[in-house]
Formats: C-alpha cells, sequence, structure tokens
C-alpha cells in the first residue's frame, strides 16, 4: 500500500472532519451553515493538492450509467498502486462533499459528488479499502432518492449495498478500511476491531435504509424483517440510541399485532420496555449522543407513545378472542370456548418450538430482562373473565400511563383515541362478563368517559371524530338497554323503576344515534341521497337501530305506542328503500337489511291489529 498523504493533506481533511461536526445551532443564527461551507473549503483544498483522478473524467463518466449495474461493471480489482490510491482519496473527498452539499439542501450536487465517488471506487469496490466507502456513498444516494420520493431508485441503490456487503463478507470477509484511514499515518490506523465495529454500523444503516423504503412501497413483511435485523444488529453491536430503538422496537410489535403473531409483538414491547429504561442511564457516545436530561418533553411523548402499543396489543388480542367464541348474535358460544380450550393444550405443548421461531432480542442478562418482562404478560387468547380481566388491567395501567402526556389541551385527537381505546377495553371485558348487572356497569363506565369529550369538541373542526364518538355512545346506551331488557324479563313483572330505567337508556340511545344522523346532513339539514362509503355501514346500522328503539319503547298510552310502532317502520322502511337503488348499501349490512325486511311486511299488520284494539276499547 502506497504511503499516507503529507502533513498539510492530512491536517485540511482532518480540520474539514472536525468542522463538518459542528453542531448546526452551534453556528451564528444568520449563518447555519458557516462550519459546513468552511468544511467544504478545506475539502476542495485537499481534492486540489492530490491532483487529478489518474483516469480521464470524461472515461470515468461514461461508466456512472444505471445504479443497477455497479456490481456488474467490470471485474473487481485490488487498490494497489499510487494510482489507485490517489483515486480511493479522491473518492473519500467526493464522498465528504457529497455528504457536506446534501446537509447544505444542494441536493443536486451533493448526487453530482456522490456518484463522482463511486465512479472512481467502481473498479476496486470489493477490496479491502473501498468496500466500505463504496456502500456508504450507495447508502447515501438511496437516501437522496428516497427524499426525492424515487422510491425504486433508492431501492436499487440500497439493495447493491447489500449484495456487495454479502459478496464481500463471503469472499473476503477480514474487516475493511475505514474510509478516514486513507488520511491517516500507519501508526494511528485502526485496530481491526475496531474496524469490524464500523464496517457493521455501515450495513446495518443499510439494513435500516432499506426497511423504510419496503414501507414506503407497502412491502410490509420485508420491511419487519429488515427493521427487525436493524434491531437485532443494534444490540448485538452495542450502537443504539434506548428511546429510539424502543420506539421502533414497539412501532414493530404493530405489525406483529395485525398479523396475530403475539408472542413476537409481546418481545418487541417487551424489549421495548426494557431497553427504554436504559435512557439517560448509558454513556453518550457517537451512536447515542443524547441523555434523558436534554429531553424531558420528548421522553414522556415516546413513554406515552409505548404505552400506546401496548394497550393496542392487550385490546387486539381480547378482541380476537371474543371474535373466535362469539355466537352469530355477540354473545359467549361455549361450545367454542370448549373447542378453544382444547386447543390451548396444544398451544402450550407447541410453546417451545413457537419460541424458537420468533425473534429474540439480546443476550445474557438483557435476554433475561426482556424474559422477566414477557413472562408477566400473556401472549395466548383469553379464555375467560379472569383471564380476560388480566389483560384488561395490564391495558388500562397503559392507558393512565398514556394519558399521562397525551392530554386533551395540546393533544386533543390522540388523547381522544386513547379514551376511545379504554372504552374498548371495558367493552370486550363485558363480553367475557356472566352477570348482567356488572356487564351494565361496565358500559356505564364507557359512557362515562365519552361523553365529556363531546361537550369539549366543536363538531365543526373535529367532526369525525364527533361522529365516533356519538356512535360509541349510542351504542354503549343500547347495550345497556338490551341487558335491562333482558334482567327485566327474569322477572314477573318488572316494577315502574326498572321500566323508567329501560326508557330512559333507550331515550339516551334514540339521542345520540339521532346525533350521529343528523350530523350527515346538508347545511340545508336535508338528509343525502347517497350517503358517503366512509359511513355507509354506520349510518345504515344507526337507522336500524333507531327503528328497533322505538319498537322497544315501553308505554301504556296505545295511541303512543302506534306512533312509536309507525316511526320504527319509517326507518325499516328506509333501509330496505335505500338498499334497492343502491344495491352496494345491501353487502354492507346482510343481517339487518333481511330483519329490516322481516319488520316492513310483518309491522302494518301489528299496526292494523292494534287499530282494530284501541276501536273497540
Amino acid at each position: 500500500m502506497a504511503g499516507a498523504p503529507g502533513p498539510e493533506i492530512r491536517e485540511k481533511f482532518q480540520a474539514a472532519l472536525a468542522l463538518s461536526r459542528v453542531e448546526l445551532h452551534k453556528n451564528p443564527e444568520k449563518e447555519p451553515y458557516k462550519s459546513k461551507y468552511g468544511a467544504r473549503a478545506l475539502l476542495e483544498e485537499v481534492r486540489a493538492l492530490l491532483g487529478p483522478a489518474p483516469e480521464d473524467d470524461d472515461e470515468r463518466a461514461a461508466d456512472d450509467g444505471p445504479v443497477d449495474q455497479a456490481l456488474g461493471a467490470g471485474e473487481p480489482r485490488d487498490a494497489e498502486g499510487p494510482g489507485a490510491q490517489r483515486a480511493l482519496r479522491l473518492a473519500v473527498v467526493e464522498f465528504h462533499l457529497g455528504v457536506n452539499h446534501i446537509d447544505t439542501e444542494e441536493l443536486s450536487a451533493g448526487e453530482e459528488h456522490l456518484v463522482r465517488c463511486l465512479s472512481l471506487l467502481r473498479p476496486y469496490r470489493l477490496s479491502l479499502g473501498c468496500v466500505s466507502l463504496f456502500i456508504q456513498a450507495q447508502n447515501n444516494l438511496g437516501i437522496l432518492w428516497s427524499e426525492r420520493e424515487e422510491i425504486e431508485t433508492a431501492r436499487t441503490y440500497l439493495e447493491s449495498s447489500e449484495a456487495l456487503y454479502n459478496q464481500y463478507m463471503k469472499e473476503i470477509g477480514s474487516p475493511p478500511l475505514d474510509p478516514t484511514e486513507h488520511f491517516l499515518p500507519e501508526e494511528e490506523k485502526l485496530t481491526e476491531q475496531e474496524r469490524s465495529k464500523r464496517f457493521e454500523k455501515v450495513y446495518t444503516h443499510n439494513l435500516y435504509y432499506l426497511a423504510q423504503v419496503y414501507q414506503h412501497m407497502e412491502m410490509f413483511e420485508k420491511a419487519a424483517h429488515y427493521c427487525h435485523s436493524t434491531l437485532k444488529r443494534q444490540l448485538e453491536h452495542n450502537a443504539y440510541h434506548p428511546m429510539e430503538w424502543a420506539i421502533n422496537a414497539a412501532t414493530l410489535s404493530q405489525f406483529y399485532i395485525n398479523k396475530l403473531c403475539f408472542m413476537e409483538a409481546r418481545h418487541c414491547l417487551s424489549a421495548a420496555n426494557v431497553i427504554f429504561g436504559q435512557t439517560g442511564k448509558i454513556t453518550a457516545t457517537e451512536d447515542t449522543p443524547e441523555v434523558e436530561g436534554d429531553m424531558p418533553e420528548l421522553y414522556h411523548q415516546r413513554k406515552g407513545e409505548i404505552a400506546r402499543c401496548w394497550i393496542k396489543y392487550c385490546l387486539t388480542l381480547m378482541q380476537n378472542a371474543q371474535l373466535s367464541m362469539q355466537d352469530n348474535i355477540g354473545e359467549l358460544d361455549l361450545d367454542k370456548q370448549s373447542e378453544l380450550r382444547a386447543l390451548r393444550r396444544k398451544e402450550l405443548d407447541e410453546e417451545e418450538s413457537v419460541r424458537k421461531r420468533a425473534v429474540q432480542f439480546g443476550t445474557g442478562e438483557l435476554r433475561d430482562a426482556i424474559s422477566a418482562v414477557e413472562e408477566k404478560v400473556r401472549y395466548l387468547r383469553p379464555l375467560d373473565f379472569e383471564e380476560a380481566r388480566e389483560l384488561f388491567l395490564l391495558g388500562q395501567h397503559y392507558v393512565y400511563e398514556a394519558k399521562e402526556f397525551f392530554q386533551i389541551d395540546g393533544y386533543v385527537t390522540d388523547h381522544i383515541e386513547v379514551v376511545q381505546d379504554h372504552s374498548a377495553l371495558f367493552k370486550v371485558l363485558a363480553f367475557f362478563e356472566a352477570d348482567m348487572e356488572r356487564r351494565c356497569k361496565m358500559h356505564k363506565r364507557r359512557i362515562a368517559m365519552l361523553e365529556p369529550l363531546i361537550v369539549d369538541l366543536n363538531p365543526q373542526y373535529y367532526l369525525l371524530v364527533n361522529r365516533q364518538i356519538q356512535f360509541e355512545i349510542a351504542h354503549a346506551y343500547y347495550d345497556m338497554m338490551d341487558l335491562k331488557v333482558a334482567i327485566a324479563d327474569k322477572l314477573r313483572e318488572p316494577d315502574s323503576h326498572t321500566v323508567k330505567k329501560i326508557n330512559s337508556l333507550n331515550q339516551s340511545a334514540l339521542k345520540y344515534y339521532q346525533l350521529f344522523l343528523d350530523s350527515l346532513r346538508d347545511p340545508n339539514k336535508v338528509f343525502p341521497e347517497h350517503i358517503g362509503e366512509d359511513v355507509l355501514r354506520p349510518a345504515m346500522l344507526a337507522k336500524f337501530r333507531v327503528a328497533r328503539l322505538y319498537g322497544k319503547i315501553i308505554t301504556a298510552d296505545p295511541k303512543k305506542e302506534l306512533e312509536n310502532l309507525a316511526t320504527s317502520l319509517e326507518h325499516y322502511k328506509f333501509i330496505v328503500d335505500y338498499c334497492e337503488t343502491h344495491p352496494e348499501a345491501a353487502q354492507e349490512i346482510e343481517v339487518e337489511l333481511e330483519l329490516s325486511k322481516e319488520m316492513v311486511s310483518l309491522l302494518p299488520t301489528k299496526m292494523e291489529r292494534f287499530r282494530a284494539k284501541m276501536a273497540l276499547t
């Protein structure tokens, strides 16, 4: 290998690197890029001192074709001899100039320098002194094209980097030089261990950027795989910031939750908790520059975000159990419950093999700490009230934790979503509860937390949220009324207090369903002839339930009862007529439509008999 460059070149290069690392906020307010421009000037001086590239620039420019030929542009050669060494040093300078221009938002100029860097390196891309820099240049071009939303081009660069890393490790394997070493004297060169650490960090960044690109391309399985690999490698190489790592692991858990892979989701969330606990407790390094004290608000925000991921875990696991065990009217099916109990034994027998296939983060003490968190949380579907309650209490714990940061003042939408999740936890817990009075109390808790929200919300600015809450409150009152009716049916003769309570719940449900339906009207208060796809099913359900509620009002006044039946018929008829003129609506409410048709057929006869009876009396 040729000797190190002269002292002047080395000093200018090191000074340029030092200026490049100066944080923007440390520059004068009116010159935020002062240090960057200073670094650029020094890098240009270094380039001039190094002299021209060993080959003619025009010849090299012809080699700057599409990135997918990066690994196929001729057989790689060893970077031996003074010409090759000068090319590598020039490539290092071009790389830093490229990053410098990107940092100052001059993307086109940054791209030119990075492409020139690749052109200089291409013949030597698999050599010990070149491979790391080549991958870094392609990574940066991948990021640049991603920011331009040219995702396919970004993907090509990044996949090329991944392929080159794998090829190098397979064919050569020894730790390559870090780019900065081309400007260091022999006695200051890095150790093999430090070279390996830096090269693995470059590859980890490559996987991280690939995960983002695949996510952008909606290749979610692949994105999750690369995110996993990134997180695992960051722990292995101790190159992570706890807060950032934890939020990425918690976010990854949401992918597994959607796939109903609850063991993997639990592991990601448990690891997130353990690593987040390191925030502010580990020594700051180049990879972990931030500490908790510098960012108390961000710390509490991230804590709240991880808590929300835990809430989704508990809620989805409980809801999945409910879907597996409910009958066609949403009640617990004891036969299905027995089948799942039998399946539970098989699931427990297979637990160890499932665990071995699942992701595992950390080793030694870290793995033990993560396992300790996992062991306190179930990942199998709850099959009875006690198991469901265990998950409910965990979810509720994280609701309170999330609400500490996501308060109504300043985080309206987030706060409401957390409260809605809390309500949903009570709703699904009620499914597992056999005692109807206790189920009523759970729905009452839901109403108590939801009703204050719409008092404070401006319906003009929060129309969609208002609709969601109105519908949910209406449904809670509706469920309570059904439960009270079921309790009353067990009595020989319900007393006046019970009748009054049922009617009160009925009226409250009607009020909120009507508020929801009125929100669909145009400024002239006219109900739409065509209901939007996003609210079609809820609107049809609201109409169906309003029809049913009017039929459930208990009254001793025959005239009033007849009026209620007429109103009920009117709403059933609306559903039938609308579905005839809008066939797409029929697919949204198949069960309700059949019942509505039945009621449209039966109610007129019932009303006629009622009128005849009234005439006789």
